[in-house]
């Protein structure tokens, strides 16, 4: 991808390139930099995946906390509930459906809001917190502490590692995600990234690159501009992973082992 991305159309069309660009070339780069409608859809993906991700957070975290406690009622059931749900859904039709009637078809919350808690990760930061000693939330509870105050001051500073790294789940799934949009969305100014290099591919398909929606990429092979395209939604979620890589590790085995 990043040899055709930076090879000329000579090159490509010689099929030359390899491993490494042939006839260095920036003008694809060029084109999808020029190209109004992929910005806007790189924008709008930004703004998507930091509120999925922060919201998504919000509510995993105010679900497994709960579920932490032993004297919750009813405590054992809600977890089997959410266990189910990892091995059967509504189906699409079902969730297009609720989808419509709720009025967000071309919206940003069709986005957000079916998505916003994975039970797998629900169970993996459940866990977590249940490896934190009983002592810490006694003692706090001895000193006057509420259930609030406990979770915010004492139980997530001690789960730097495992939000982290769900955290990075969140962001990365979002940033992939393309089927949604796919059928919920159709206002292209809310066209995540996935959506529009979807369009660019098809386009491409059709060998015929001056009809591509909002390029201004004539005279550049579809191949081209395809490799381009993909690194350049690609860049910014990798950019990202280092920072949070170093809770990795850390964070994934001490959520789903409990110790």
């Amino acid at each position: 991808m990043i040899a055709l991305s930076f090879s000329s159309n000579h090159a490509i069309l010689s099929m030359k390139v390899a491993i490494f660009p042939v006839d260095f070339t920036l003008e694809t780069y060029r084109a999808v930099f020029k190209d109004n409608a992929m910005i806007n859809s790189l924008l709008f993906t930004i703004v998507l995946t930091v509120s999925y991700t922060i919201l998504g957070m919000i509510m995993t975290i105010c679900a497994a906390y709960p579920l932490t406690k032993k004297n919750l009622k009813g405590r054992n059931f809600f977890l089997l509930l959410i266990v189910i749900t990892m091995y059967f859904s509504g189906g699409l039709i079902p969730d297009y459906l609720l989808i419509k009637n709720l009025g967000l078809l071309n919206k940003i919350w069709a986005l957000i809001l079916p998505g916003l808690i994975n039970a797998y990760y629900l169970i993996i930061l459940k866990t977590f917190f249940s490896t934190l000693p009983d002592s810490l939330q006694e003692s706090a509870y001895l000193d006057g502490c509420t259930d609030i105050g406990i979770l915010v001051k004492i139980i997530l500073p001690l789960s730097k590692p495992v939000l982290a790294t769900l955290s990075l789940f969140y962001a990365v799934g979002r940033w992939n995600g393309l089927m949604d949009a796919l059928f919920y969305i159709t206002n292209p100014k809310l066209y995540p990234i996935q959506l529009k290099l979807y369009q660019i591919v098809y386009n491409s398909m059709q060998l015929d690159i001056q009809q591509m929606e909002g390029s201004a990429a004539a005279g550049i092979l579809p191949e081209s501009l395809k490799a381009a395209s993909v690194i350049f939604a690609t860049v910014p979620i990798l950019i990202v992973y280092p920072w949070l890589q170093r809770y990795f590790v850390a964070g994934i085995m001490i959520g789903a082992v409990k110790g």
